[in-house]
């Protein structure tokens, strides 16, 4: 099993590295933001973050799947984590929420995308935007740190989804709160899909079960677990032919934006 998550991330951290020294331009143009795969377009997936405070062009890589800056209640001064950092979009947005006297920590597992989202906050003079390099599943950040964690089509995927929301819960603090945006699936995926790797980096076979996304945060120990947007994501007519998946209102491949609460009394899941 561990051998395999390995394999997993591996794959993903390759994909990602590639992804890293194109631009958003490219990554369109190339399918799935590499040469010659095309089995998986990252746009249909992107939303329009341009005219958002803190916006920051050359962070932009076309690969989020929501905007989970919108419902994550950020304050002026707050502490925020947020998990799969990529080149440093939603860091910076969230900053231009924060504010000068918050903290905004970028975590990503390839270092090319630590190494782009660094070079873009030392261009904007940013002190108070900082970037690790670690992956979701031991998050490089002491416990009870974040006002506020946030993510970007990145849970879905990490091959231990359980651990990743038990560090979320870990790192924030409590009555801290998370808005993560991510892929989730209804009515189940093909065998094939799910074992196909080109789509594991491009969100899709790595993608669980809507119900059971939910309920494993809600498992973590988050109260007050909420979907607070969701989008179903239309496939190119090549993958859905290819590994015949139906697209309806009941069954198909959806982005939804998650909020949920961290309990204001500390203790660790279940104990309460």
């Amino acid at each position: 099993m561990e051998n395999n998550e390995n394999k997993i991330r591996e794959m993903v951290r390759e994909k990602y590295s590639e992804i890293a020294n194109q631009s958003r331009t490219e990554n369109a143009t190339s399918c799935c933001g590499t040469s010659g795969c095309c089995t998986v377009d990252y746009e249909v997936f992107a939303e329009n973050y341009s005219e958002l405070n803190g916006y920051v062009s050359d962070a932009d890589l076309g690969l989020g799947c929501g905007i989970p800056t919108e419902f994550a209640l950020i304050k002026k001064g707050d502490t925020v984590i947020d998990l799969g950092s990529g080149a440093g979009n939603d860091c910076f947005v969230a900053r231009a929420l924060t504010g000068e006297n918050g903290k905004v920590i970028g975590i990503d597992m390839t270092e090319a995308m630590i190494d782009k989202a660094r070079e873009n906050a030392e261009k904007l003079g940013f002190n108070n935007v900082e970037f690790r390099l670690g992956i979701i599943e031991k998050i490089p950040v002491t416990a009870s740190r974040a006002d506020v964690v946030v993510s970007n089509c990145v849970l879905n995927l990490v091959p231990d989804k359980r651990k990743a929301f038990t560090e979320m819960f870990r790192v924030l603090k409590p009555g801290g709160h998370f808005s993560v945006s991510d892929v989730v699936v209804r009515g189940g995926l093909p065998e094939n899909l799910k074992q196909d790797a080109e789509l594991y980096a491009g969100c899709v076979s790595g993608a669980i079960e809507y119900t059971d996304y939910v309920d494993q945060l809600r498992e973590a120990g988050f109260i007050n677990v909420e979907v607070k947007k969701e989008k179903q994501i239309q496939l190119p007519k090549e993958i859905t032919d290819k590994y015949n998946v139906a697209q309806n209102e009941s069954y198909g491949i959806f982005s939804i934006t998650v909020y949920g609460e961290k309990p204001k009394a500390c203790c660790p899941p279940g104990c309460c």
